[in-house]
């Protein structure tokens, strides 16, 4: 249901001032829900990103997974204090060794007793056993004494979830909580053990994001059914060994949150029955949460002016409009048309081509995988399906057929420069190319990651 912000109390000029700030902040913010008491009053998505469009959610998962570990919990199928190696007989572990000592409890609150994080972008990596990796892993702690946030825990927790009850975390999770919510554009990303990554892999709309924190707000009862028991939500959702953490549940002051890389949050304020959600590409939540602090819950003190309400709502629904793609000179399409061959360089790229039409421009790549292509539009956007190499700029990530907004103008008579938004993610890429005569330059740079911003500069000679 959607209603306006002052009759439920929120003061739309500070959710304008909220907003405000973060731009001014230079922050990248996608789009944005906001719930109270029943009803949405206020939502926006900045282009090319949109309400029926999945977003990659990073961990924020993992807030899902610590569903299905208190639901096999409150049914009674596991208990926190069980031993993680209890369900793995095969790892074989030392009955005398800290790692036995390691439970569920343990990898809820990131306390497993490893020394350093093992980020997604380390797993995908790997196309082994992530079971025999974790068990891998030396310990620096004794486990549930020394808090250290790692995705390893999580993707353990996913694989005692299978282990229970022969099913994947997505396929278990699917009857007792996507469905009732009516989350049905939800995919989940696998591993190499049949194994869903408990800490990352799920991509669903912002408003899917926000029922998992109204589900939260009231305690686990959506729509009069009961999908986790209050009992759990006070325990996921309170400090636990950490000031700053629950069961995979961030904890602050006044709210608690959902958290995803690049900032993908859904924030619980309990004290005014009331949910943000929002997803962005920051570097990190530490650079929106002082601008969060400021406005919120101050928004939640009561109604603010009618006129400024009328202000938030058409500046959130301008957000929409598709910014121009101008070519600011005349470009020479025939110069750069045809093969490029690549010089020597660290990414294995061999060629490059460009074929130019009336309104559209194919550029492919080709390495050691073949030749990958995207097309885009010449002044203008096109959106298909994409993939090209690129992992190493997105956060491990291959992004294979990724709906991507693929657009091309002339910035100079002498440079082309092709931009793509990968719209499911918060990933968006610049490729620059210079031609000198019969030599081009190739430079690749992506808004955000969690390592390199840019490839090698890439040069090749006409073929």
């Amino acid at each position: 249901m959607r209603a306006s912000a002052g009759s439920v109390g929120i003061d739309a000029a500070r959710v304008a001032d909220f907003i405000d700030d973060v731009e001014a902040a230079g922050l990248e913010l996608h789009d944005v829900m906001l719930w109270r008491d029943g009803v949405v009053v206020a939502e926006g998505w900045h282009w090319p990103y949109s309400a029926e469009r999945r977003r990659m959610t990073h961990s924020m998962t993992k807030s899902i997974t610590a569903c299905a570990i208190g639901m096999l919990v409150d049914a009674g199928r596991l208990s926190l204090e069980d031993t993680v190696c209890s369900f793995f007989p095969e790892a074989a572990v030392d009955p005398a060794s800290a790692t036995a000592r390691m439970t569920i409890e343990d990898l809820l609150t990131m306390r497993s007793g490893q020394g350093s994080e093992v980020s997604g972008s380390i797993w995908r990596g790997i196309a082994t056993s992530w079971i025999d990796e974790f068990f891998r892993i030396p310990l620096d702690h004794e486990p549930g004494t020394v808090h250290v946030y790692s995705s390893a825990a999580s993707y353990m927790l996913s694989a005692i979830v299978t282990r229970v009850t022969g099913e994947t975390i997505h396929d278990f999770l699917t009857p007792r909580l996507f469905a009732p919510l009516g989350i049905t554009n939800v995919t989940w990303d696998i591993g190499p053990d049949g194994v869903n990554p408990g800490g990352n892999g799920v991509s669903f709309t912002i408003a899917d994001g926000l029922k998992l924190g109204i589900l939260h707000a009231q305690k686990g009862v959506w729509n009069g059914q009961r999908l986790l028991s209050e009992r759990w939500v006070e325990q996921a959702t309170r400090a636990q060994g950490s000031p700053e953490y629950g069961y995979h549940w961030v904890i602050g002051d006044t709210y608690y949150a959902a958290l995803g890389q690049f900032v993908q949050m859904i924030v619980v304020y309990p004290g005014a029955n009331a949910v943000l959600a929002l997803n962005g590409a920051m570097e990190e939540s530490s650079v929106l949460l002082p601008h969060l602090k400021k406005h919120f819950p101050a928004a939640f003190a009561g109604a603010g002016d009618a006129t400024a309400e009328v202000a938030l709502t058409a500046r959130l629904a301008g957000w929409a409009e598709i910014p121009a793609l101008s070519s600011v000179a005349t470009g020479d399409a025939a110069g750069l048309a045809g093969a490029w061959i690549v010089d020597d360089n660290e990414l294995g790229l061999t060629r490059l081509d460009f074929t130019f039409e009336d309104d559209t421009l194919r550029f492919s790549i080709t390495d050691h995988e073949g030749t990958l292509a995207v097309v885009a539009g010449r002044d203008g956007w096109h959106l298909a399906p994409t993939y090209l190499p690129g992992a190493s700029l997105h956060h491990g990530y291959r992004l294979e057929d990724a709906p991507t907004f693929a657009g091309a103008r002339w910035p100079a008579a002498d440079r082309l420069e092709l931009v793509l938004h990968f719209v499911e993610s918060v990933f968006r890429d610049t490729f620059t190319f210079t031609r000198a005569g019969n030599r081009l330059t190739m430079e690749r740079r992506v808004n955000i990651n969690s390592a390199a911003r840019a490839w090698p500069v890439v040069t090749a000679t006409r073929g």
